[in-house]
């Protein structure tokens, strides 16, 4: 039976780089945005609604972020939000209205948001109903299905299916990891974890699903804030072999919400190419975006 379609709420501004609202269409669980590094419309969908996180990185944009995990999952009312905003993109005026012609098309859908996804109860469950919508509308080999993690839940049986349901469908995961010693990922992404863990949890993740390392690269200070443990971040790279399909890196395309927001600055496109060329040298893809 198809799902009843809600009617989608719109906000006047258009969508850009700049900007990643979670509420621009007034819903819960779904909103769009335009992704510099999928290169288009990117359908996120949000499954940490109350700001919650188990990692507080200092680039987070996400306001008001708190620590903890989200509430239940309301997945009638996700599957609704999904379709609406689905339908009205490829059916509607909303590309018309609200996105820019040269980016007008849709890349992906994209477990992503205000918290780490994987988090959520229901996290395999939402991939069923993904999975379904792009069924639904044809998109199925044409729409890349992504999860956004930082990798810290890798352990849990209930992730690793989600993300067995994902590589199903020819999906993806983008794999943060910002720094590979103790005490730069305490900085930078407010945890605890080791570079062994992170290393461990990213081998499971690329014997399940095409796995690529997203890494935000920025000055803290005025010096590049992984900058002592460069050579770490490498080595745990170099580590991961062949199998590993690349890194997206990144720096800060909009104002951190943390409390250390004023010492961060955004590295250019010539510092950020010095980096990737070290990353290239390990044999390994690389995408660049200042």
């Amino acid at each position: 039976m198809k799902p009843t379609i809600l009617p989608l709420k719109r906000a006047p501004q258009r969508l850009d780089t700049k900007h990643h609202l979670r509420d621009s269409v007034g819903m819960t669980y779904v909103y769009p945005v335009i992704s510099r590094r999928a290169g288009g419309v990117s359908v996120g969908i949000n499954l940490n609604p109350n700001n919650a996180c188990n990692w507080q990185c200092v680039y987070c944009q996400v306001p008001n972020l708190v620590r903890g995990g989200p509430p239940p999952i309301k997945l009638g009312q996700l599957e609704q939000e999904l379709n609406a905003l689905l339908d009205d993109i490829l059916h509607g005026e909303f590309m018309a209205q609200r996105v820019d012609a040269d980016v007008r098309q849709l890349v992906d859908i994209a477990f992503s948001g205000n918290g780490e996804p994987t988090s959520a109860v229901e996290f395999p469950e939402a991939v069923e109903i993904a999975i379904e919508a792009l069924d639904r509308y044809g998109l199925r080999g044409k729409v890349l299905l992504r999860l956004i993690t930082n990798g810290s839940l890798l352990d849990r049986p209930r992730v690793q299916s989600g993300i067995a349901k994902i590589a199903s469908v020819a999906g993806e995961v983008w794999f943060k990891i910002d720094a590979a010693t103790t005490k730069e990922i305490a900085q930078i992404n407010g945890t605890r974890t080791s570079p062994e863990r992170i290393a461990n949890r990213l081998q499971r993740c690329i014997d399940i699903a095409p796995t690529w390392v997203q890494t935000c690269v920025f000055l803290r200070d005025g010096v590049l804030a992984v900058g002592e443990g460069w050579d770490d971040y490498l080595n745990l790279l170099a580590n991961a072999g062949s199998e590993l399909r690349g890194v997206h890196l990144y720096s800060l395309a909009r104002t951190s919400m943390q409390a250390d927001s004023n010492r961060l600055a955004q590295l250019d496109l010539a510092q950020m190419e010095v980096l990737a060329t070290q990353i290239r040298q390990l044999g390994l893809a690389v995408t660049v975006n200042p």
